[in-house]
């Protein structure tokens, strides 16, 4: 039988320019916009005995620091591996910098917009 796991997160934010290359001619993604990215990140894992965590939140946003820094107020497009920056491409993007550091990730978040996102879950760490 298996360790329960429990899954906590940490929400950060971070304001970037971007447009789409790949739309359809007309689309208005294809247009220069911006957006307020809301990105989580999920760690799941066992709660230690004597914390009573699965970590510390400060490890999560210590994690996520270099992250930010490369994304925010940034035109996205200029920066290598996003030069079609859809949110499934950046999510993709943040779990890649994120998973060598970061045991126990499990999903990273990526909101454009209060009603649209993305849930990515890669491999690695947790898968």
């Amino acid at each position: 039988m298996s360790e329960p796991r429990t899954e906590i997160f940490r929400e950060f934010g971070f304001e970037a320019a971007h447009r789409l290359p790949n739309v359809p001619e007309g689309h208005k993604c294809a247009r220069l916009h911006g957006h307020s990215f809301r990105v989580g990140v999920h760690v799941q894992g066992a709660v230690g005995a004597e914390t009573g965590w699965v970590m510390d939140f400060a490890d999560i946003a210590e994690a996520y620091r270099p992250v930010h820094d490369a994304l925010d107020h940034r035109y996205l497009n200029e920066i290598p591996g996003l030069e079609n920056p859809t949110s499934e491409i950046l999510a993709r993007w943040i779990w890649d910098r994120l998973a060598p550091t970061l045991p126990g990730l499990h999903a990273v978040t990526v909101r454009e917009t209060c009603t649209s996102g993305c849930v990515y879950r890669g491999v690695g760490n947790d898968g």
